[in-house]
């Protein structure tokens, strides 16, 4: 599955971004999605992930502030972010993890960067 993430951008801070990840291929629907974001000099991170049952699971930071969700007839997975904060500026990317014929695999986005100003 190929992942094309959009979305990103420059916001100040309190504001809001959608960020959206559009899979190709017919594995979409069976494959749980995540978002990771990487600021510079951190390493990368889990933001949000949702499975193939619509279960979401949050990072500590984004609680209450990031949803996750999906749309299985679209193959996209959205990161609706409200409240942003300048520690939230950082490179996001979208993956999809999925079992194929030879195990468990990881496809990562290209990544699109939030910018948050104060």
């Amino acid at each position: 599955v190929q992942l094309q993430a959009s979305g990103g951008g420059l916001v100040q801070a309190g504001g809001a971004l959608r960020l959206s990840c559009a899979a190709s291929g017919p594995i979409f629907s069976v494959s749980d999605m995540a978002w990771y974001r990487q600021a510079p000099g951190k390493q990368r991170e889990l933001v949000a992930s949702i499975t193939t049952a619509g279960s979401t699971n949050y990072g500590d930071s984004v609680k209450g502030r990031f949803t996750i969700s999906r749309d299985n007839a679209k193959s996209t997975v959205y990161l609706q972010m409200n409240g942003l904060k300048p520690e939230d500026t950082a490179v996001y990317y979208c993956s999809a993890r999925y079992m194929s014929s030879l195990g468990p695999k990881i496809n990562w986005g290209q990544g699109t960067q939030v910018t948050v100003s104060s």
